[in-house]
């Protein structure tokens, strides 16, 4: 099934001509023209993304040092030639030349004018709703990141605010479920783990169409190399850093990236008073990934679309949903709006819980683990992990089974993750 994954390059693409001969060269030709057009359709990358990762904000004219790499400045706290006369920093928590120049470098990657990073994704989720209070709406897609779906669930209501979840990819259930006290629109596109893309600019003219309600999206799956939703009229993107924009599972950390010269005074004003900022060296590790997201993020999005396609073609896979794929059912939305997809998607097989157990445990090179967006492969059973805490009459709406996988692709070989998927389908599907 496997003999024609491997073609990432025409040395390859030979080589498997010779090896499996001419009968399998339609197939070879086929698929080498799928994965070498993937983009076909899809938003083509505005010119620039690396040049802007690796230059902006890190001027070597900074520093009296004049080095290229920006320093890590561990630093609490900063002398003032007199009282409440800072020069530009004054303590640790309300700003630090290390994380200011991680957060210019971020907003530039975005397209915006201001950038904030915080503790955790879900930090800078807690930030942002902070802006609101007690009595305001919520208006929330119903697939989304367990934690996020606890946030707002269980904490949010808690403290007063109203929650609505709701199916975004109908723009109707969106109006709808608008009320008069709605503040907030939180948004996932792609969605977490069923994958659903949702229509960032009918959204957002919607939210437009009322006052005073803020559009938030989380744009973790894709980052700004493959989606720019600031570019479609949504206020602030948010991010788990911890996923592809750091892209090595060693760092933890959320940000925010926004255009609106009040919303980003109050936001700043919060991540002090707040205090969920992240270390100096979690910044500094994060700004050197931004270095590499754009050659990351392009062999996630190739070897994720191989794998999928190898998924398709499975007697024991019922479902692929894959945003890059044809069949799926917001595929036209998705070029709309996206440069592509990254390398996390999900499955369905045709066993149930015990099938699925047996899978994640056969994997050799994909690690059961929770998480996404690192350079290692991880596969994970979003029912059970990273979903567990979504209500089961919730999870069971959305189509969170016992047979549902989650992967994240990383940056080994495809063909050795497709060779790994085999022999795991195999030993669980004798």
């Amino acid at each position: 099934m496997f003999v024609y994954v491997g073609v990432v390059n025409r040395t390859k693409f030979l080589v498997q001509i010779l090896k499996y001969g001419i009968c399998g060269l339609g197939i070879l030709l086929l698929l080498y023209e799928q994965i070498n057009m993937e983009n076909q359709g899809f938003l083509a990358q505005k010119p620039g993304f690396a040049t802007t990762a690796i230059h902006a904000g890190q001027e070597p004219e900074k520093w009296t040092s004049r080095c290229v790499v920006p320093p890590i400045v561990t630093s609490t706290t900063f002398q003032q030639p007199g009282p409440a006369e800072p020069i530009q920093y004054e303590y640790g928590r309300s700003g630090n030349p290390t994380r200011n120049t991680f957060e210019e470098c971020l907003a530039a990657l975005d397209g915006a004018k201001h950038g904030l990073v915080f503790a955790s994704g879900l930090a800078a989720a807690t930030t942002i709703y902070s802006l609101f209070e007690s009595g305001d709406h919520v208006l929330c897609c119903d697939d989304v990141y367990g934690g996020i779906n606890r946030l707002f669930s269980k904490v949010l209501v808690r403290m007063g605010f109203e929650v609505t979840f709701t199916d975004f990819t109908n723009i109707e259930n969106v109006e709808k479920a608008i009320q008069p006290n709605t503040k907030m629109i939180w948004i996932e596109t792609p969605t977490n783990p069923m994958l659903k893309v949702i229509d960032l600019a009918a959204v957002a003219k919607v939210a437009k169409s009322r006052k005073g309600i803020v559009t938030v999206v989380d744009n973790t799956f894709l980052t700004p190399y493959l989606q720019k939703p600031l570019d479609f009229g949504i206020d602030i993107v948010v991010y788990s850093l911890t996923k592809y924009m750091n892209g090595h599972s060693d760092v933890i950390m959320g940000a925010a990236t926004l255009n609106d010269d009040d919303l980003a005074t109050r936001l700043r004003f919060l991540q002090n008073a707040l205090g969920a900022v992240p270390s100096p060296m979690d910044c500094y590790l994060v700004n050197r990934s931004l270095k590499t997201l754009a050659l990351r993020m392009e062999q996630h999005k190739k070897s994720s679309l191989i794998i999928a396609k190898w998924l398709q073609q499975h007697p024991q896979v019922s479902k692929v949903l894959h945003p890059g794929l044809e069949d799926h059912p917001q595929h036209e939305i998705a070029k709309k709006q996206m440069s592509g997809h990254s390398g996390v998607f999900s499955f369905v097989h045709r066993g149930g819980l015990e099938e699925s157990r047996k899978l994640l445990k056969s994997l050799k090179i994909f690690i059961l683990a929770e998480s996404l967006g690192g350079y290692e492969s991880l596969a994970e059973l979003p029912s059970l992990m990273t979903h567990a805490s979504v209500p089961d009459v919730q999870r069971k709406e959305l189509g969170i089974t016992d047979s549902l996988i989650r992967l994240s692709v990383g940056l080994e070989d495809a063909e050795d993750l497709v060779k790994d998927l085999e022999q795991a389908f195999k030993q669980t599907f004798k």
